[in-house]
């Protein structure tokens, strides 16, 4: 059977955690910045965990991981 390809878009947004779990970024923290509050900015830099709806569409595209 040949090799399973990455989904490249998902390898850039998506990182395994060490228990398996998939985290990824808040959008909107890119630009138009200043009419957000520091607390809101603050957040949006946090990363967090995938929901357990999408984990399995997101696994798919992620074949080997992620490094």
């Amino acid at each position: 059977m040949s090799k399973l390809k990455t989904h490249k878009g998902a390898a850039k947004r998506f990182r395994l955690t060490a228990t398996g779990k998939i985290k990824r970024g808040h959008s909107h923290a890119r630009h138009i910045l200043t009419k957000k509050s520091s607390k809101r900015k603050r957040h949006l830099d946090l990363d967090t965990l995938v929901d357990k709806t999408d984990v399995k569409r997101i696994k798919l595209m992620l074949p080997y991981g992620r490094e």
